[in-house]
């Protein structure tokens, strides 16, 4: 049969209307709708320490170069038991141990406000201990209405 230019009277067979040409329209999506975001507690205690540290680099130019890192567990014990931070003025970094922070402090209350007051709370301490200054002294503003 010789190839035909223009219009011919036969047609194609029509398909079902929930089939597209390659047959996949109509048919439920592989992939699910996005998942709301990850809300870990390691993500809550990263966030409560990062703002803790940029209030404080705020307030105090002695804290502008200091680095605030996170580990899980410090390599070694001390004379009072497990450091929950390590400070290391020469090097310039304050190291929050998250694991003691989180599992050897004691709340009275145990709810998300008063897990990040425990962390903010670690931080300041480990920052007073870091400029040898009292607590208190960093940011009385900030725990005026507590």
């Amino acid at each position: 049969m010789a190839w035909r230019r223009g219009k011919t009277s036969e047609r194609a067979p029509r398909r079902a209307s929930r089939h597209g040409r390659h047959g996949r329209e109509g048919r439920s999506s592989v992939v699910r709708p996005p998942l709301p975001p990850l809300d870990t507690r390691v993500d809550r205690f990263d966030l409560a320490v990062g703002t803790a540290a940029e209030f404080l680099r705020s307030a105090w130019p002695e804290l502008r170069d200091v680095r605030f890192e996170v580990a899980d567990m410090p390599a070694a014990t001390d004379d009072d038991g497990i450091p929950r931070w390590t400070v290391l003025p020469d090097a310039g970094r304050i190291i929050l141990y998250r694991l003691p922070i989180e599992r050897l402090s004691h709340m009275h209350r145990d709810d998300d406000l008063h897990r990040r007051m425990l962390v903010e709370g670690a931080v300041f301490r480990a920052a007073a201990e870091y400029l040898d200054r009292d607590p208190w002294d960093l940011g009385p503003e900030r725990f005026r209405y507590f």
